[in-house]
């Protein structure tokens, strides 16, 4: 039993390991023991464990077999970004390529006797625009399109036996130009073409490295002829050209180096002397400046028939764009002496309005014309920009023009 009056608690009994004996050399602590402590080996004495003496030898359990399982992790992680690294340095980003290339790159346009006046041309240094010859066989009137919309006239210099067409633009000075590369890319990288369509849309599009090239006959579109060749970073290492896409070829950059800083001997083009040359023959279309309403609509499409008809030239199936009115005191072979050099191009309906109440319309028409420098009214300039006022009225369940008034005609292109 336990002693009456005792006030402290009873203490845990000792616990004594069992691997202890009598001649240890340590002594065992008085009191008692709340842990078990362990044995403590003489000097020499083996576990069965590997020893790790110090930084020298290898840690306990080390096994080689470990090791390269993380080693071959590391050589194939190193190979993978070496592989990524040059393939970034190969690769083109058609986006960036537009944004440094494509300020320097313009849109040809020329009333030509064959009608063939479309092209891409790049501008270099001195406002020298090298473009595709085939785009200005015996011109009347030439001129390029910048990035910035603004027309600018154009004189053709000459071309060489490779088909390259050299124009001069007056007033070049604090426009873009484009850099030739110093060197042409690896073979196995990647290159860029920056050019316009034939809508006048600029696009940005690769085509191949030289070991495996992208077949040109696959982008057809004739207006990216006189495009120039890029690499990754924007500089011109080719220029397109020939009479077809598939019949296309690519101009070297050691040859355009001799057309940024020397005078290559170029053959002179022979002024077109024809009576009718008609500019490019692909569509017009106008583009509206106003909300697209049903009647803008029909305005838009009578509009963009009448253009086609002139750019084409086909001044009888120009009648069929009039009304009966008009047709009566109009005359085909008249619209012929008054149009005979004019393309139209870049369209802006900037007003519609319904009149009278059939749902008749008025219509303001802005635009550039290029024409022959001897063309009434032309005042020896080759292109202008006109605005001009069209009543229609409707006719057999279509519009058709009734009138036209000049509001405005702006005599020369921005440079002159």
């Amino acid at each position: 039993m336990a002693e009456q009056g005792r006030s402290e608690l009873p203490r845990p009994p000792r616990r004594i390991p069992s691997w202890a004996v009598e001649h240890d050399d340590a002594r065992a602590p008085s009191g008692p023991r709340t842990t078990i402590e362990p044995r403590r080996r003489t000097p020499g004495e083996s576990s069965g464990a590997t020893r790790y003496d110090g930084p020298g030898a290898l840690p306990p359990k080390f096994r080689l077999r470990f090791v390269w399982p993380l080693v071959v992790f590391v050589l194939v992680l190193g190979a993978a970004a070496g592989w990524l690294v040059r393939a970034d340095r190969l690769s083109l980003d058609t986006d960036e390529v537009m944004d440094k290339a494509g300020p320097a790159v313009v849109q040809v346009l020329a009333t030509t006797c064959a009608g063939t006046g479309q092209a891409t041309g790049v501008l270099l240094p001195g406002g020298v625009v090298l473009t595709a010859a085939s785009a200005i066989r015996e011109p009347i009137s030439a001129a390029v399109v910048t990035q910035d919309g603004k027309v600018r006239r154009v004189e053709v210099r000459g071309v060489n036996a490779n088909g390259i067409a050299v124009l001069g633009m007056p007033g070049w000075a604090g426009l873009p130009t484009a850099t030739l590369a110093h060197e042409l890319p690896e073979p196995a990288a990647e290159r860029g073409l920056v050019g316009h369509r034939l809508d006048g849309e600029q696009v940005s599009l690769p085509i191949g490295t030289t070991q495996q090239p992208r077949e040109l006959s696959e982008i057809d579109d004739t207006g990216l002829l006189g495009a120039p060749l890029v690499d990754k970073h924007g500089r011109v290492i080719g220029l397109l050209t020939g009479e077809t896409m598939a019949g296309s070829r690519i101009i070297s950059l050691d040859e355009l180096r001799d057309f940024a800083g020397g005078s290559p001997p170029l053959t002179p083009e022979p002024i077109g002397a024809c009576r009718n040359a008609r500019g490019p023959q692909s569509p017009v279309e106008p583009e509206l400046a106003v909300a697209n309403t049903p009647l803008a609509g029909e305005v838009r499409q009578a509009l963009a028939e009448y253009l086609q008809t002139l750019n084409k030239h086909d001044f009888a199936a120009m009648q069929a764009t009039y009304s009966s009115r008009l047709r009566a005191r109009s005359d085909p072979a008249e619209d012929a002496k008054k149009h005979g050099t004019s393309y139209a191009f870049r369209p802006v309906i900037e007003s519609v309005a319904s009149a009278g109440p059939d749902n008749d319309a008025d219509a303001l028409l802005s635009f550039t014309v290029l024409f022959s420098p001897d063309s009434a009214g032309a005042n020896r300039k080759t292109c202008g920009r006109l605005k001009i006022r069209y009543h229609l009225v409707r006719e057999q369940q279509r519009l058709r023009i009734d009138s036209a008034f000049t509001a405005e005609n702006k005599s020369g292109c921005d440079t002159d």
